[in-house]
Order: structure tokens, then sequence, then C-alpha cells
């Protein structure tokens, strides 16, 4: 009988153990937090996306909006990269929003923020937000960083 309770215990712990994983992994995963019936898709293009990819999200006020749906680089026109944006139709943005690429915290996930203009007309689906800015890249700003102190040290006084 006391082998019976222990083995259910163990088995209760471990059933338990498995569900937290899993959890976990959708947690981190960014699939937990975002079940929406009703979308629709605006498109950016950026000078440089850093780190940002397809199912990132897509916040604004710190509210999660949307999700990144595709990340393409655009060969016909400009080189640039072409992002595929999913809004929740909840949330409509005026035409002159812009899309910044955004780190949450130091060396944290990037994710698109949008700061909403003050436009009267909304984004439909297919347009295009104009107003952008590319992800900062932090290995850009060390070896700016180092090159100018370089240059200060060797400027004479």
């Amino acid at each position: 009988m006391e082998r019976t309770t222990l083995d259910l215990w163990v088995g209760i712990f471990v059933v338990a153990g498995i569900a937290a994983l899993v959890m976990l992994a959708m947690k981190v995963g960014n699939l937990s937090t975002y079940n929406v019936s009703e979308t629709y898709q605006v498109q950016a293009y950026f000078d440089n996306i850093g780190g940002l990819k397809p199912k990132a999200s897509i916040k604004s006020a710190g509210v999660l909006v949307g999700r990144v749906t595709g990340i393409t680089l655009d060969t016909e026109h400009n080189y640039q990269a072409k992002v595929i944006m999913s809004l929740d139709k909840r949330y409509q943005f005026p035409k002159d929003t812009f899309a910044n690429i955004l780190t949450s915290g130091l060396l944290g996930e990037q994710y698109i923020g949008l700061i909403p203009g003050g436009d009267t007309e909304m984004f439909k689906n297919g347009e295009i937000i104009k107003k952008t800015q590319s992800a900062v890249v932090l290995e850009d700003l060390i070896s700016k960083f180092i090159y100018n102190k370089a240059e200060e040290s060797v400027k004479p006084k």
C-alpha cells in the first residue's frame, strides 16, 4: 500500500514538472501571450533589423498589439529589410505612426515599438509604415565609443 502511494505522488510530481517545462517553453517562445483571431497586416522597411525574428512582439505603450509575421530582404528596390506585421484589429493606428526596433533590457529580445502620430486616417490592410527607426546594434555602439576614445588620446593637447 505504501509503495503505491509513493508511486502515485512521484507520478504527480513528474507530470507537474513536465507541465511547468511546457509553460516555460511557451513563455520563452512568445507563443502563450497572443491569441487574436482578427488581424490586419502592415509592412515597414528598415536599414537594419538587428536580431528581430518572426513572431517577435509588436507593442504600443507597453501593450502587445501584434506579432511580426515575416522578414525578407527587398532586392528589387532599396535592399532594406521588409518586415510584415500582423496587428490586432482592435487597435487602429494613424498613418503617421513611427515603428522603432527596440530591445527589452540591455541584452533582451528585440521587438517593434509603435508610436502613434496624430493623423486622422488609419492604416488599412497591406499599407506601409513609412516612418521607421532601425535597431541599435550594440557592436556598432561599442566600436564608435572605442574609435572616439582612441581619437581623443591621439589628439595633442
